[in-house]
């Protein structure tokens, strides 16, 4: 039986370099990047790209204004059925902590607290005089 030359396999493979880029997210390494990937394609409640948008939906919602986001307590945000919600998200974000290796996890970590930071800043007092 004839060998087949190796550059006739590889043209029919699928060119690994020119597929859909990986989970982005700003702060992390390629070695994060990578491991987030590999959890997304390996557990069942993880579709890819969860984890790029479920930390894009958080950070998107912490930086809303601190009236919007009262509103949204107070009345709900009926715009959450479609478009995510954003502390299902950030409970997505702290399952994921869990499944990442300490290094990649403390890199996430970093990206997160960034956005609990805005989340929990203190609001300025109300009153007179000040």
């Amino acid at each position: 039986m004839a060998r087949s030359r190796p550059r006739r396999i590889r043209a029919g493979a699928p060119d690994h370099r020119t597929g859909p880029p990986g989970p982005v997210i700003d702060g992390l390494s390629a070695r994060a990047t990578n491991e987030i990937t590999r959890l997304e394609h390996d557990r069942n409640y993880l579709r890819p790209g969860d984890v790029r948008a479920a930390a894009r939906l958080w950070k998107d919602y912490v930086r809303r204004p601190e009236r919007q986001l009262w509103q949204d307590h107070e009345r709900g945000d009926v715009h959450w059925y479609c478009c995510g919600d954003p502390f299902e998200a950030r409970a997505l974000l702290d399952v994921v902590l869990q499944a990442l290796s300490p290094r990649s996890a403390r890199e996430l970590r970093s990206v997160v607290s960034r956005s609990d930071a805005v989340w929990d800043v203190p609001s300025p007092p109300c009153g007179r005089g000040s």
